[in-house]
């Protein structure tokens, strides 16, 4: 008889999956931890000979919470069939092997395993008589070798280590202590005295009781007298607010539910500094922006509203601000926004008797005060809209600027977010009392801090949309305002800039840089050709020469108010040259995907020559397509430019392409899950292999280009080793399925004997069965490989060995290589139907050529004379015989 002791199970398809396993625990290895039971002795309870494990009853609920949640199997496992710590007397236990996860499982679940999905693959027996040594039983060490107990040793170690670490780092939180007796209160809330003194920072274990915590206060706080009390408290804008006093010595910070970063109030429960501090939530406090008018020195109410900020117990009356503030009962408005034209609300006066908290206030609301005597001079009117003449703080100030005989020379305008400049624009004209014809000919300009005029603001914008506030200073000037398609500029001569020299331009944004600069040399009547552009950096100097002079305005990215100058001198080098001259490459990264589309990244053909491709994609051609209808065509898409030494190596290259932009859309762990080709003819060409050599050995030219590619797992060729794409075809079809990559070390040669060898085992084929063939795209052409020699001299009769790097096949790496199974499929045809259609289409556009080629060569000889040419002498023909050796 035999006993089942061990089933290995497979989870997944017959293309790939997990294997776990399940043990049998014959000599009750699977034993309680004493380490593990200390930590928790709150749950777990030890009988008094050690042998079996019970939970406490008042913690069952608990620990069932606990358990659960991380794994419900577990639970009801260990509180029905948990093993003992030294059960000899019970059944060996059955235990779930899976990586680093280990638990228990019950045999009657065992026998689930043997369909679905997830199902046994591996049974192993042992004899039923086949008895163990006692020295055995609950000893993991029996007959260990000494090098793997040591090692074993050495990894428990380290586990004990990095489980301190996680536990200090997940059981640690900081807490904030602010000592009551370093506070006073002050306008409804508490504040400190001195910031070193009145608040302490704890860092404490939250598996420890309120007692412990309580305790470690004391120690801390060596000064303290008297009771002590801690209470939950929270900063607020008013200043600092006791909320819930702590109870339960005995019950963890986590039981009580005290977070990270906690603020605990220390006090003795009563009163700071002589004052009963009011506790919770119903009156926390509220700082409010209360605007009400001003009062003068005599005493008198002024046309001007004053904000002050104040603070109110949220379960205080709205009613209570007349009181604070000390003025007779008159109206109140309410806005839960920033303080604008709109969205005041009337309180009723029956509604004074409600709370704040009720209105519906939080912090930073604004609270509009009336008072009684100022009826007549109200500061809204019924819609809730500002009447300007009393409340004088939505306006915008506009100053003559035209030259023009005018008896004002400054007047406010009444506006609000929503006034359309153009509005503004022709009120200053008619309260300035200028010409009509500026209606025409006239924009407003904003005045800086400095008195500089800005850019000017398009008339159909609103005050909003131009981003300028209220009570700013705008200057009317002559001149209309630039259209939507053109630019205002600034421009000056030299690199430093003296503030008030600079010109004025307005331009279309589709004029080129060139044109650009002759019309600002033309303006500044300039002669000479050897000037250039520079766009001025945030500093105010000079800074980017703009290199490309063909290239528009926009498309370099020239906004109105930007400031160019003018440089003597001819267009320096761009810094990609000037990097490349001092080692340093400016290298285009694209993203290769083999297997699928790209996403929509925008193309580097938009910064070269040549149209751009559709979507930011290279994609392969036609020309160049894959050999099976079922195979994705490989794209390039552009990521951006990176700037790096030659002496820097390509693993360095691979993680500063990472932080480009364009690749945090991917998940990529690290550089070694990325593969790197050279592009050339818009398609990988060259694998970089070695990810510690510098780029300088690779020789990499000045317009060389990277390409990477993802990986599934990390990746580290040989240089011996070859990177191929092999596609099986599919029996009965001209098709091929999709391409598996193939690494061939070459260390044995390359013969096409062992590439068959290595494919055939990548393929679980007997060798002599399978035939393989490599495919030029170009031609749309299969080539098998089979072995061969030639022979290369007839004197010397050596023959040349098979070498798959040169001709005919001339292998590299990222090559095609089809297999055909001649167990289902012998005919010699690797070709599909879509290399009959690419022949055709090559035959037919080599047609076209030759018959432009005749008509070309026909009318040349139209000109001619009619004369008939001699034609060319020919040889006599003669035989000519070959002879070729055995190819066997």
């Amino acid at each position: 008889m035999y006993d089942l002791f061990s089933v290995i199970i497979h989870k997944g398809g017959c293309y790939g999956g997990h294997y776990h396993v399940y043990i049998k625990d014959v000599d009750h290895l699977g034993n309680w931890q004493f380490q593990f039971l200390q930590l928790h002795s709150q749950l777990f309870l030890l009988s008094s000979d050690g042998s079996t494990v019970s939970l406490l009853k008042n913690c069952v609920l608990q620990a069932e919470f606990s358990f659960q949640r991380n794994d419900p199997q577990v639970f009801k496992t260990l509180t029905s069939e948990s093993p003992g710590l030294n059960d000899r007397t019970s059944c060996p236990h059955w235990f779930d092997i899976n990586d680093s996860k280990v638990q228990p499982i019950k045999e009657k679940d065992i026998e689930q395993q043997f369909q679905g999905r997830e199902s046994a693959y591996m049974l192993f027996y042992r004899k039923s008589q086949l008895q163990r040594p006692p020295e055995a039983r609950a000893n993991p060490r029996y007959r260990v070798p000494c090098h793997l107990l040591n090692e074993m040793d050495a990894a428990n170690i380290e586990l004990q280590r990095k489980r301190a670490e996680y536990d200090s780092t997940n059981n640690e939180f900081e807490l904030r202590l602010h000592v009551g007796p370093h506070y006073h209160f002050l306008n409804g809330a508490l504040h400190p005295v001195s910031q070193t003194e009145s608040v302490w920072d704890l860092s404490f274990d939250k598996r420890k009781t309120l007692g412990d915590l309580r305790q470690s206060v004391f120690q801390l706080l060596d000064f303290w007298e008297g009771d002590m009390v801690l209470s939950t408290a929270k900063c607020l804008p008013a200043g600092l607010h006791v909320y819930q006093t702590l109870d339960g010595d005995d019950l963890t910070l986590c039981e009580i539910e005290i977070a990270d970063e906690e603020d605990i109030f220390v006090w003795n429960g009563v009163e700071v500094g002589g004052i009963q501090i009011p506790t919770g939530s119903d009156c926390e406090p509220l700082l409010l922006n209360v605007l009400h008018l001003a009062t003068s020195s005599e005493g008198e109410k002024c046309q001007q509203l004053t904000e002050s900020p104040q603070v109110f117990p949220s379960n205080a009356e709205v009613g209570s601000v007349f009181t604070a503030l000390a003025i007779p009962v008159g109206a109140i408005f309410l806005s839960s926004t920033e303080c604008t034209n709109e969205g005041w609300t009337a309180i009723p006066q029956e509604d004074w008797r409600k709370t704040f908290r009720e209105q519906g206030l939080t912090n930073g609301s604004f609270v509009l005060i009336q008072d009684s005597s100022n009826s007549n001079n109200s500061l809204l009117t019924k819609q809730g809209e500002w009447i300007t003449t009393v409340n004088e703080t939505n306006w915008i100030q506009v100053k003559n600027l035209c030259q023009s005989e005018s008896e004002e020379e400054l007047v406010k305008i009444p506006a609000t977010a929503n006034t359309v400049v153009f509005d503004i624009r022709i009120k200053a004209i008619k309260e300035l009392k200028l010409m009509k014809e500026l209606a025409e000919n006239s924009c407003l300009r904003p005045i800086d801090r400095d008195g500089k005029l800005l850019c000017p603001v398009p008339d159909h914008c609103t005050l909003k949309e131009t981003e300028l506030r209220i009570e700013s200073s705008l200057g009317l000037c002559p001149g209309k305002a630039p259209t939507s398609s053109q630019l205002f500029l600034f421009f000056a001569v030299g690199s430093h800039i003296q503030p008030g020299t600079e010109m004025e331009i307005i331009v279309e944004e589709t004029i080129t840089v060139r044109d650009c600069l002759k019309i600002m040399l033309e303006k500044l009547g300039l002669p000479g050709d050897s000037w250039h552009l520079r766009k001025t950096d945030w500093c105010y100097e000079a800074g980017e020469p703009l290199h490309e002079e063909d290239a528009t305005l926009k498309e370099l990215m020239i906004y109105s108010g930007d400031t160019l100058l003018l440089i003597e001198g001819k267009l320096p080098p761009p810094l990609s040259e000037m990097l490349r001259f001092q080692g340093f490459l400016k290298v285009p990264i694209w993203w290769y995907q083999p297997h699928g589309c790209a996403g929509p990244w925008r193309s580097h053909q938009d910064q070269t020559n040549g149209p751009p491709p559709q979507g930011g994609v290279w994609g392969a051609s036609a020309t160049q397509g894959a050999p099976g209808d079922t195979y994705a065509e490989a794209s390039l898409s552009y990521l951006g430019d990176i700037e790096i030494s030659d002496d820097a190596t390509l693993a360095e290259l691979k993680s500063q392409a990472m932080t480009l932009p364009s690749v945090s859309e991917f998940f990529i762990p690290s550089p070694a899950f990325l593969r790197a080709w050279t592009v050339e003819s818009k398609r990988p060409s060259r694998l970089l292999r070695i990810n510690q050599q510098q780029l300088r050995e690779y020789k990499l030219g000045r317009r060389t280009e990277i390409c990477l590619e993802p990986l599934q797992k990390e990746e580290n060729l040989g240089p011996q080793d070859v990177l191929l794409r092999i596609q099986r075809r599919l029996p009965g079809e001209r098709a091929y399925g999709p391409p598996v990559d193939l690494v061939w070390d070459t260390a044995l040669g390359w013969t096409a004997s062992t590439l068959q060898r290595r494919v055939a085992d990548c393929c679980s084929l007997p060798v002599e069965k399978i035939e393989i063939a490599k495919y030029f795209p170009e031609k749309f052409e299969w080539l098998p490989v089979s072995s061969w020699s030639q022979q290369t001299t007839k004197r010397k009769k050596k023959k040349k060995q098979e070498n798959l790097q040169g001709a005919p096949y001339y292998l590299k790496d990222g090559d095609t290589i089809g297999i055909k199974n001649l167990l289902v499929e012998d005919d010699g045809d690797f070709s599909t139907d879509r290399d009959d259609a690419g022949k055709e289409k090559q035959k037919q556009l080599a047609l076209g050529g030759r018959k432009s080629q005749e008509v070309l060569r026909g009318q040349s000889s139209s000109v001619v004379s009619g004369a008939e040419l001699p034609g060319r002498p020919q040889r006599p023909e003669a035989s000519l015989s070959i002879h070729v050796g055995s190819f066997r």
